[in-house]
């Protein structure tokens, strides 16, 4: 019985140690799972590069951005400095504001310049009046006979206008027009002219309602 004792003492002894020796054996094994893990972790970081490399691509398309914003503008600018190119059409050069005796100035000014645009701009549609041949005419007569002058002008000028206002609306000018030139058949010619136009305010724009015309001389 005394050997039997020491005998089983010894046998649990060594199964005692032999299991402290398996409950250690898996935490040696999972120490280089850890450290695999680990290292994992660290190759894992370059995958960050591709990123980083993207960042350049994406700051030069920012750049680029404005760019095609300022297309926009560009074009406008160029568009509009194409527009101030172009001659604007004789009709605008008639402002609403115009008052008779500007309104006389220019129409005289524009005989000289063959300008049919601006003597067009003045007269009403219901315009009549009395050339200086003495025949009665209206607005299609008048412009006709513009149309149709070959003479060359050095000078065509008002030389003096007298403006009386009727209201608001109606003013009467008598005016005298001078006009030296050349004609169509090469002669010289002086010409001055006696005229009563009447004028009234129209949608904020001065017409001519009414003319009569007297040649005192060429």
């Amino acid at each position: 019985m005394k050997i039997i004792i020491p005998f089983l003492a010894t046998i649990f002894c060594a199964a005692l140690s032999l299991a402290q020796e398996e409950s250690a054996s898996p935490a040696e094994s999972t120490a280089p799972a850890t450290e695999e893990k680990a290292s994992a972790t660290v190759e894992e970081t370059p995958a960050a590069k591709p990123m980083e490399s993207t960042a350049p691509a994406m700051t030069a398309e920012k750049k680029a951005e404005p760019a095609k914003a300022a297309s926009p503008a560009a074009a406008t600018k160029k568009e509009a400095t194409a527009n101030a190119a172009k001659p604007a059409p004789a009709a605008a050069k008639m402002t609403k504001n115009m008052n008779p005796r500007d309104a006389e100035n220019a129409w005289e000014a524009a005989v000289g310049k063959h300008d049919y645009a601006t003597v067009e701009g003045f007269l009403a549609a219901d315009f009549i009046g009395v050339s200086s041949k003495n025949k009665f005419v209206g607005r299609s007569d008048v412009l006709s006979e513009f149309k149709g002058d070959k003479d060359t002008y050095k000078t065509s000028k008002n030389e003096k206008l007298n403006v009386k206002m009727y209201g608001t609306n109606v003013a009467v000018v008598t005016g005298r027009a001078r006009e030296i030139g050349t004609g169509k058949d090469g002669k010289a010619f002086d010409r001055t002219f006696l005229y009563t136009d009447t004028w009234m305010l129209r949608g904020g724009k001065w017409q001519c309602i009414g003319s009569q015309v007297s040649k005192i001389k060429g």
